[in-house]
């Protein structure tokens, strides 16, 4: 079972927000005590995601948690957006894809980065993406 600890949700509306919420990443990777490599990855892959939500959707909001299972610590990164949704995320998830001018390795990217990795999208209401980088995984 999982227990949120704390958790902090920011707006990002536009680039100028991307910086403070790595920075707030980074905040809560470090009060947790994970390693640098691990905090490298996580900071790595939320600002794919931040930066896709801000290209695709025009902005969201992020939920930042700590969260605890069998004693271990992370942080769960989720990104919520309004904007048009992804057709079709097995195609997005896939190496070298790009529905933008990108090299098209942003999703399957930031989910190699991380320990889990959901993404739901309905074409039309938005796409949420949820992350977590364990403590020591």
């Amino acid at each position: 079972m999982r227990i949120v600890l704390t958790k902090d949700t920011m707006k990002i509306e536009k680039e100028q927000d991307v910086v403070p919420f790595r920075n707030r990443v980074k905040e809560y990777a470090v009060k947790i005590g994970m390693s640098l490599v691990n905090q490298t990855k996580l900071i790595t892959a939320a600002s794919e995601l931040v930066r896709n939500m801000l290209k695709y959707a025009g902005g969201g909001n992020v939920n930042i948690e700590i969260v605890s299972q069998d004693r271990n610590n992370g942080i769960r990164l989720t990104f919520v957006d309004r904007g048009p949704g992804i057709k079709d995320i097995m195609l997005a998830m896939k190496d070298g894809y790009s529905s933008g001018k990108s090299l098209g390795v942003g999703l399957p990217g930031a989910k190699r980065l991380v320990n889990e990795f959901d993404i739901k999208s309905t074409v039309g209401e938005g796409t949420t993406v949820s992350i977590i980088k364990w403590k020591n995984g």
